[in-house]
């Protein structure tokens, strides 16, 4: 089940800034939108239930590019095993894609 962030995101269609353009708050019984400052209606659940799908793909997505920025290693030494061997570090990368499939 996605997200409330995540489901606004979908029904909003770009980012948020979650300080200024919406508020959202938890009072034990799950997360709400407290306040709504944007130029757009505020979603009812029914149009937050119609993005939940791809809200939920959006969410998985995410978590398949922290597994692959985490098996890239760093940019510095993404660098020098470029230079070294550019052809070894494209099998690298394109492995780590691979086993780590995005959803399309």
């Amino acid at each position: 089940m996605a997200s409330l962030a995540s489901k606004i995101i979908q029904y909003v269609g770009s980012k948020i800034n979650w300080e200024k353009d919406v508020l959202l708050q938890d009072d034990g019984n799950g997360a709400y939108i407290k306040e709504w400052n944007l130029d757009i209606a505020k979603p009812t659940d029914a149009q937050l239930s119609a993005v939940e799908s791809d809200a939920d793909k959006m969410e998985r997505n995410a978590n398949v590019d922290a597994t692959r920025i985490n098996a890239y290693g760093n940019i510095a030494d993404q660098l020098d095993e470029i230079y070294h061997d550019i052809n070894a570090w494209r099998t690298r990368i394109q492995k780590i894609k691979s086993d780590n499939p995005k959803e399309t």
